[in-house]
């Protein structure tokens, strides 16, 4: 299950170490985590809940739960943050853990408190952005992430940005994005970067709790929090949501892009949003089956060239239609959707079943923001940047923390940090949603060379206007979102170096070229894909926009120079009169059947609290009964009390009460937890290490 080969990711060469899983010999790399070294091997089931024996694997990949607990060494630890060693003897959890024996506790410290001026929590693009800012103006910054390298999800990020070229990168790729702005962050003398530190809670006394490279506690006395933390994924309740297989965007991506292992054979996507699209096109980057789409809504929410690339590629694209179950006994095996109506309720006959391995849950994200109340409630002088702030694009978050990092120099006293009105307009700009879709028709040029604009919907993105060395796309400076327009003609002609083409980080750009035979026109399309799967003088499948086949045609020429930045151009000869809808081209394949009748999962209630199996009959009945305290369903049911610390529960029993008529009001939230993982008590205590 390791990606051999990549289009965009380079394979490194890493050390082998063993492991025992199970008392079985297995090899894993140097770097990996106990989590990607079993999805390697094809094991996903990690072990068994205590309380009614369900199989457990990895949910978040993130440490923000407990599903993919395993006994690593005599100790539980979460195998998804948990690094592989040498001769490391892991066991899945089977009942509760017994732990280890302590003859006496150990003597406790105080621990150490360390002042500073700016502290910014979360080291993705809004809180690198923010800090390259204070760094310019020399401002003490201490900057804590808890994973090991800066970027975020910039770092699984495979495909070009959106946006502004000269303001955020537009056009560059999130990996490459990433190290850009690290690689600025740590040339700043001000700037200090504590990676795999986790922050714990903002306390009362204006300190915030940081656990420093997993092993000591020490408290942050900022004048200034910049909370930066991103963005975490809602869940769905539905039957089988708990089977190992079902995962989100970011769990997918992290195995797939940073730990390169195939996280999936065949994949179904539960969600048409930007997140649930993206990470559909980086499933068959790695070469993973997708095998369908589900989106409720009558479109996808996403940006249409994103939906457009995959349906370029033959993945089905179900519109109006919900999941209703995954299916299987120990993982998953197939995955049930159904078409609904325009209340969102499933029509009955309308089931499909597919057969699958992954359902990714993609339906939206909600901001980490906890910190930021926290730090306001305390008195504490405090912002939000990026997702924390605001839910968008990563474009839209660099911008942000960009503004956040002046307004924290403003805070601190610095003179000079007026935030120019062109920010907040371009800003506001960036974290728009998509505008109207216009479809002005193909272009009526006949002759000559010219770029076909596949991009028909209003979104903030400028790269083709900045690529074009004659300066012949125009995309309105005040507006970027506005659709680009092609001015050749009159004089002005487009050569052909396909810059243009490069450029788009919708692939959505393609050019035509009459000048050898009028009658079979060459017409050059991306390819984000391996070079050495399509040869000259091969024939492939010519595509539209929207996926629908034209036909086959031939391969002229297959260009794959560095210089593209991984995005390899096909030459293709067509018949002139499909020559400007062709958009790109796939291999034909059978497209994947829903089995002959469906599979309607029976006898298993939904799971609500994933942590502690409290289902959503539990859940109701309390709210029938009249509960309307989140607490008291805590102290009742247990819903809240895990891993996660409420954070993917909460929101799913909330609904439960608008589904039973509570209004939001009448609601009491749960307490917040004081801490935002857990924590080894040791660590409190000052122990070493080792003891």
């Amino acid at each position: 299950m390791r990606i051999q080969k990549h289009p965009i990711l380079p394979i490194p060469q890493r050390k082998k170490i063993s492991f025992f899983f199970k008392g079985r010999e297995l090899s894993a790399y140097e770097g990996d985590t106990i989590a990607a070294a079993l999805f390697a091997h094809g094991i996903r089931i990690f072990g068994h809940h205590p309380k009614d024996g369900a199989p457990q694997g990895i949910f978040c990949a993130n440490g923000q739960c407990a599903q993919c607990l395993v006994i690593a060494d005599g100790l539980p630890v979460k195998a998804c943050m948990t690094l592989v060693g040498e001769g490391m003897r892991v066991e899945p959890v089977e009942g509760l853990p017994v732990l280890p024996k302590v003859d006496a506790p150990p003597p406790m410290r105080e621990p150490e408190t360390i002042e500073v001026p700016a502290l910014i929590i979360g080291g993705g693009p809004a809180g690198l952005a923010a800090a390259i800012e204070l760094g310019k103006r020399k401002v003490k910054t201490l900057l804590v992430d808890d994973k090991h390298l800066l970027g975020g999800k910039l770092v699984l990020q495979t495909h070009r940005f959106f946006g502004s070229s000269d303001a955020v990168y537009a056009g560059t790729r999130g990996i490459d994005i990433a190290r850009k702005l690290a690689d600025q962050v740590h040339s700043l003398p001000s700037v200090e970067v504590w990676l795999s530190s986790t922050a714990l809670a903002v306390f009362s006394d204006r300190k915030v709790g940081v656990l420093r490279r997993g092993e000591e506690y020490v408290l942050i006395s900022p004048k200034v929090l910049l909370v930066a933390t991103g963005a975490r994924e809602r869940s769905l309740v539905f039957k089988g949501n708990t089977l190992p297989g079902v995962y989100g965007a970011g769990a997918f991506q992290t195995l797939v892009n940073r730990d390169l292992v195939k996280a999936a054979r065949r994949l179904f996507i539960v969600g048409g949003g930007n997140v649930g699209l993206i990470a559909g096109y980086h499933a068959l980057q790695a070469g993973i089956e997708v095998v369908g789409l589900c989106e409720a809504l009558p479109e996808c929410g996403g940006y249409k060239v994103h939906r457009d690339k995959l349906a370029r590629l033959g993945v089905p694209i179900f519109t109006s239609h919900t999941i209703l179950s995954a299916n299987g006994e120990e993982q998953v095996e197939s995955v049930t959707i159904a078409q609904v109506d325009e209340k969102f309720r499933p029509i009955p006959g309308t089931e499909k079943t597919f057969p699958c391995d992954t359902v990714l849950i993609a339906v939206g994200l909600d901001p980490v923001d906890e910190f930021y109340h926290k730090a306001r409630e305390f008195g504490i002088t405090a912002f939000a940047a990026g997702d924390a702030r605001e839910v968008a694009e990563a474009s839209a978050a660099i911008f942000s923390g960009r503004i956040a990092g002046l307004r924290v120099a403003r805070a601190l006293g610095l003179e000079d940090t007026e935030i120019p009105h062109e920010w907040l307009r371009l800003a506001g700009i960036l974290a728009s949603r998509p505008g109207p879709r216009i479809q002005p028709g193909l272009p009526a040029q006949e002759e000559g060379v010219f770029p076909v604009l596949h991009c028909y919907e209003e979104i903030p993105c400028n790269p083709c206007s900045s690529a074009c060395p004659l300066g012949l796309i125009y995309v309105d400076p005040a507006d970027i979102r506005k659709t680009p327009r092609y001015l050749g003609g009159e004089g002005k002609g487009c050569v052909g170096c396909a810059r243009c083409v490069l450029a788009c980080p919708g692939l959505a750009i393609t050019l035509v070229d009459y000048r050898q035979d009028p009658r079979w026109p060459i017409v050059t399309v991306p390819y984000e894909f391996l070079a050495d799967e399509i040869e000259p003088g091969g024939r492939v499948v010519a595509v539209g926009e929207g996926g629908e086949a034209l036909g086959e045609v031939e391969v002229v020429e297959v260009l794959a120079a560095p210089r593209n930045d991984r995005t390899v151009l096909l030459k293709l000869r067509v018949p002139r009169a499909i020559a400007k809808k062709v958009a790109g081209v796939r291999k034909e394949r059978e497209g994947p059947a829903p089995l002959p009748s469906p599979v309607i999962r029976m006898g298993d209630e939904e799971i609500v609290c994933r942590c502690e199996r409290v289902t959503a009959g539990e859940v109701r009945k309390l709210i029938r009964e009249g509960v309307r305290d989140m607490n008291q369903i805590k102290a009742i049911t247990r819903a809240g009390m895990g891993a996660c610390g409420g954070k993917t529960c909460g929101p799913l029993i909330k609904r439960l009460f608008r589904e039973e008529g509570v209004p939001d009001e009448e609601v009491i939230d749960y307490v917040k937890r004081p801490l935002f993982v857990e924590v080894p008590l040791k660590v409190f205590s000052g122990a070493g290490k080792g003891d």
